[in-house]
């Protein structure tokens, strides 16, 4: 009899320490500061900006937020997006490269970039180390020579091809702009369109042997195949000369060079309403960190076939358990801003 009692208790024990378990678990997800609410991440057509912003996802959800797929929308028409609350954040937008977009949705009334999510993004004009070497090329105000501006030409016009960018991205608005200021007009072809089809005509070019002359910028995979300084070398521009509100920024380096793009900060740019109703969310963007070297890795590892959504799902899941203590400590500190 005693015994029975004794297991009759022993149970009601375990099963109230159950319930109590089970009832701190639902409060623990009650707490989460994103229950109810949806995000819409936004992203360009550029395929390897799904790395960055998928990981910002999915902190979100670790937070609680019910995160919908990524939508593609170009630049412009995605700060609009974002200001009109259509679209929640993105996660690569450049600083100052795309500082008219910014402006012309509003500004700092509609949008949120407190963030420095990669820093180091480099952009430029680079030809292969054979001519340049050959010629003694080293700034691309020296293509304003037919006779050096012929030696990249790719379809006997007698002008330079230069693959560049694709409009919408707000690099196409820097090279127009800089075409004028350099002089380059007669003498060099913006080629835009499809910017992974031009570079791959560009890099079968190089394998033949070919002159080529590109725009590129880093995070990003052709300079894991192009490598500058070995295979190809960035030129240099007779003076800093951008367009709009980065007018007036100069672009030469600390050592006094200068390669005509200033280096920019990718930010997380959000809706700032969302920001504001979301302290943890706001606080999360803030926090993230990532490497321009991972960013390179996980882009090169696209240009080898790995680049279905899967794929890129499963390089950032690799990315959080190679991170977990860091990434962990963002979802933590972002929690404890909401409360």
């Amino acid at each position: 009899m005693t015994q029975n009692i004794s297991t009759s208790i022993s149970r009601c024990v375990a099963a109230g320490l159950l319930a109590i378990g089970s009832m701190g678990s639902a409060a623990m997800a009650n707490d989460l500061p994103g229950k109810g609410v949806s995000v819409q991440p936004i992203k360009s057509s550029i395929a390897e900006e799904s790395f960055q912003t998928i990981l910002v996802s999915r902190a979100l959800e670790k937070l609680g937020y019910s995160v919908k797929p990524t939508q593609e929308i170009e630049y412009a028409t995605g700060h609009l997006s974002l200001a009109n609350g259509d679209g929640t954040f993105a996660a690569a937008h450049w600083d100052p490269l795309h500082a008219d977009f910014y402006k012309n949705a509003g500004g700092d009334a509609k949008l949120w970039r407190n963030s420095t999510y990669v820093t180091h993004s480099l952009q430029g004009y680079l030809i292969d180390k054979k001519t340049a070497d050959q010629y003694h090329i080293t700034n691309i105000g020296q293509l304003a020579d037919p006779k050096l501006a012929k030696l990249f030409d790719t379809n006997n016009d007698g002008k330079a091809d230069l693959t560049g960018c694709n409009p919408g991205w707000g690099c196409e608005l820097v090279i127009e702009h800089q075409l004028d200021a350099y002089k380059l007009r007669n003498t060099v072809t913006h080629n835009q369109g499809s910017y992974s089809a031009l570079i791959a005509d560009t890099i079968a070019r190089y394998k033949q042997g070919k002159p080529v002359l590109y725009y590129t910028w880093t995070p990003y995979w052709v300079s894991g195949v192009l490598v500058p300084g070995k295979d190809v070398v960035f030129l240099q521009v007779p003076h800093s000369a951008l367009p709009g509100a980065q007018g007036q920024l100069s672009t030469k380096t600390a050592d006094g060079r200068d390669y005509g793009f200033t280096l920019n900060v990718q930010r997380i740019v959000a809706n700032r309403a969302f920001v504001e109703k979301n302290p943890a969310a706001g606080k999360l963007f803030e926090l993230m960190k990532l490497p321009v070297t991972d960013i390179n890795a996980q882009n090169l590892r696209m240009r080898g076939g790995e680049n279905t959504q899967a794929a890129i799902e499963r390089h950032v899941d690799g990315w959080i358990k190679a991170h977990q203590a860091t990434f962990d400590g963002w979802v933590k500190q972002a929690q404890a801003a909401a409360q």
